[in-house]
């Protein structure tokens, strides 16, 4: 299959296939989307098979205007107020569904499902011009980094998709903020750019403690069962409080290949200044405050991927409030976890 590239000028050609039951990842404000309309099985089956994604994930839907959801979801007012507050913008909404209104194929067999009005104007025109809100879930392959230029997504998925609308790269570079109304107190079950403390107003009491999903249960939103965001290389997450190049150093030694950093501007002037440089380590800029180190993670991660001699990636850690929550939530990911330690012996 030849997977196109589309621009503005041509976005009613992607719309025309996506009516056909074809795939087309278009852009958001955060990551590209792989879309299919919400009303074909099989398309929407073929989203799982594009991305290798697990039938159980259950997919955001993607609209133009509130007035889409509720053609879907049971009536709700703080999801309207939600909705006239951040919307467009990176906030996904679970809602309670009316009887049968969408496949289950779309939902995972549940009674809710995940609703957003992406801050792209392309995409808002693409989803018009289909007539019926789109399915989005990142379009990659399931598990690595999500994408967050049209290259990305050709790099995953070429041959596998009918088209890309092309939107350059993304604002954001963290999915949305998941934010679940189908329970009380409301609870986010994905941090994103939107914080917790930004829905209080309307929300009120807001629970943000992850639930553990369970192998036998179907989770409510993406993210929140299976290995996310992972490159290749294992990744190092270097806490806040340590000095990056002393980690740096210490890696070295036992690094195979070259040693990926991916740290702020002032880390890497330090790792500079201590004469580190290629082939030994292979650095990414994650830019010099926090919005754009988020708009750059995904991107960092997928450039090492593309770096088969890097094994090792160590990765700046910042402070878990703000921001920082959703920085951290997929970093930790890709890290599975793990953080660098000093060796006390070698220390």
């Amino acid at each position: 299959m030849e997977t196109k590239i589309f621009d503005h000028e041509k976005i009613a050609a992607a719309a025309a296939l996506l009516r056909q039951g074809q795939l087309v990842a278009f852009p958001t404000e955060t990551v590209y989307g792989l879309g299919a309309v919400i009303n074909n099985e099989t398309a929407v089956k073929n989203v799982y098979l594009a991305k290798g994604r697990p039938s159980d994930n259950p997919l955001i839907v993607h609209v133009a205007s509130p007035e889409m959801v509720w053609r879907y979801a049971r009536p709700n007012a703080l999801a309207q107020q939600l909705m006239t507050r951040f919307w467009p913008g990176p906030l996904t909404i679970i809602l309670p569904l009316r009887p049968d209104s969408l496949l289950a194929v779309v939902t995972g067999g549940l009674t809710t499902a995940a609703f957003r009005m992406p801050d792209n104007q392309a995409t808002l025109t693409l989803i018009q011009e289909t007539g019926i809100p789109i399915v989005g879930p990142s379009a990659n392959t399931s598990g690595k980094p999500s994408p967050t230029t049209a290259q990305h997504v050709y790099h995953d998925l070429a041959g596998k998709i009918a088209g890309i609308l092309d939107d350059g790269p993304t604002k954001v570079g963290l999915e949305s903020t998941v934010v679940d109304l189908s329970v009380q107190p409301a609870a986010v079950l994905r941090p994103g750019y939107i914080t917790a403390s930004a829905l209080t107003p309307i929300l009120g009491e807001v629970e943000t403690e992850q639930h553990h999903v369970a192998a036998n249960e179907i989770p409510k939103a993406p993210g929140m069962k299976y290995k996310h965001y992972a490159p290749n290389a294992q990744v190092l997450i270097v806490a806040p409080a340590l000095d990056f190049v002393a980690a740096v150093q210490a890696t070295l030694p036992k690094a195979t290949g070259s040693l990926g950093v991916l740290a702020f501007d002032d880390q890497l002037q330090q790792i500079a200044a201590a004469g580190y440089h290629v082939p030994e380590v292979t650095t990414f800029a994650l830019g010099d405050d926090l919005q754009q180190a988020a708009q750059e993670l995904f991107a960092g991660l997928r450039d090492f991927d593309d770096r088969p001699e890097i094994k090792t990636i160590l990765a700046a850690g910042v402070p878990e409030n703000g921001l920082g929550i959703a920085y951290m939530n997929r970093l930790k990911k890709s890290a599975g976890g793990q953080f660098f330690a000093f060796d006390p012996v070698g220390k």
